[in-house]
């Protein structure tokens, strides 16, 4: 049976070595902050191009270190995109923040930056919330706009973090994402592009201040004195197990993001203008977490590719602001006509580096047949 995600080749090309990896860690036995984590943390850092990195126990964790560090709490608006996975907008809501929805575009599924910014001036009108930060989701590997959204976020006094959790390696321009915001913010769960053998996560920033913040919050809010903590922080920490496998993961990389662009490509030639699929703007390079596309019928098409044993998956069916968690925040159907339309044919096929062209002409063939 085709792969969803394949991560059984990716362990065969380096099963030596992690293995090695795991093994020097049971050896030297500093399970938590072993020297695997500071050393993963320069590999990130080099290779997205930050000053700092953070590495932490999840994406999810991730986002919300990255709101601590700016103070985030009650009375404070976070703006972000209600098509995206459930944590981007749930970790707002952790802090007594309030989420703000912002409707995507119909053809990147991205957030609007024009929406992002007459939002924030109905929340400043109705002067009920602070506009305090937007968390741009760089949903299924493809970035959001930054080019427009920063000047946005700095016009009216607002910080970005920047929701790479899908994203890590993906480029605007040649940058790489996660060093688009004032943080960024990326998730290590196996499935992603960047996967560790378990949970894991990492901030990124170019700000001493913030990342002396994240080094805090990462640990109970610690301080140079062990026992004297001065904010209150989480439990956050990577272990260096995962820290280890990553270092591996990472020598092989860049190949696999260039794997992704070329069975993209192939996707993409062969099923034309037959579907809708998420455009990639000129001069953005998506590392594809996730092949997606949109059809009325796409229960149809899932039905074929799930008899020629060819898994599928939705996401995402149900957008953030209909869900039953933020009924409080008022939204209704019709909210977000983008994000609801797109959520309503939405449907993804296999992606992973390791796709051969034999399975993506067999899967490419079916869909065009069906659309």
């Amino acid at each position: 049976m085709t792969q969803f995600i394949d991560l059984k080749t990716q362990y065969a090309r380096i099963e030596p070595q992690v293995e090695e990896a795991i093994k020097k860690v049971l050896q030297h036995g500093r399970y938590i902050l072993g020297p695997e984590v500071s050393e993963l943390e320069t590999v990130l850092k080099d290779f997205a191009g930050t000053d700092f990195c953070v590495g932490c126990s999840s994406g999810t964790d991730a986002l919300l270190m990255a709101l601590l560090a700016y103070d985030v709490g009650p009375g404070d608006a976070i703006f972000t995109s209600p098509f995206t996975f459930f944590a981007t907008a749930e970790v707002i809501a952790l802090t007594g923040a309030t989420p703000v929805f912002v409707d995507i575009a119909g053809d990147t599924w991205n957030i609007v930056p024009e929406l992002l910014e007459r939002e924030i001036e109905k929340v400043k009108a109705e002067d009920k919330l602070k506009a305090r930060g937007v968390i741009p989701v760089d949903i299924f590997g493809l970035c959001a706009n930054y080019d427009q959204i920063n000047p946005i976020a700095k016009q009216h006094g607002m910080f970005v973090i920047q929701d790479a959790a899908q994203s890590f390696g993906a480029e605007i321009n040649g940058k790489k994402a996660p060093s688009m915001g004032d943080i960024g913010c990326t998730s290590f769960f196996p499935a992603k592009p960047l996967g560790a053998y378990g949970d894991g996560g990492a901030c990124f920033t170019d700000c001493p201040e913030l990342n002396e913040k994240l080094l805090s919050i990462l640990v109970h809010g610690r301080s140079n004195d062990k026992y004297d903590n001065v904010r209150l922080g989480l439990n956050a920490r990577l272990d260096t197990i995962q820290a280890a496998v990553l270092i591996e993961k990472m020598k092989l990389f860049p190949e696999e993001i260039e794997l992704r662009q070329k069975a993209a490509g192939k996707y993409r030639t062969l099923l034309g203008d037959k579907i809708k699929l998420q455009q990639i703007p000129a001069g953005c390079k998506s590392v594809y977490a996730q092949f997606c596309m949109q059809a009325d019928n796409f229960a149809e098409i899932q039905t074929k590719l799930q008899e020629a044993e060819i898994p599928t998956a939705r996401y995402y069916p149900l957008p953030l602001h209909l869900q039953g968690a933020f009924k409080y925040l008022g939204y209704s159907e019709g909210s977000m006509p983008v994000s609801e339309a797109v959520a309503k044919n939405i449907f993804a096929v296999p992606m992973h580096p390791y796709l051969d062209e034999e399975t993506i002409e067999k899967i490419a063939g079916i869909i065009t047949a069906n659309a």
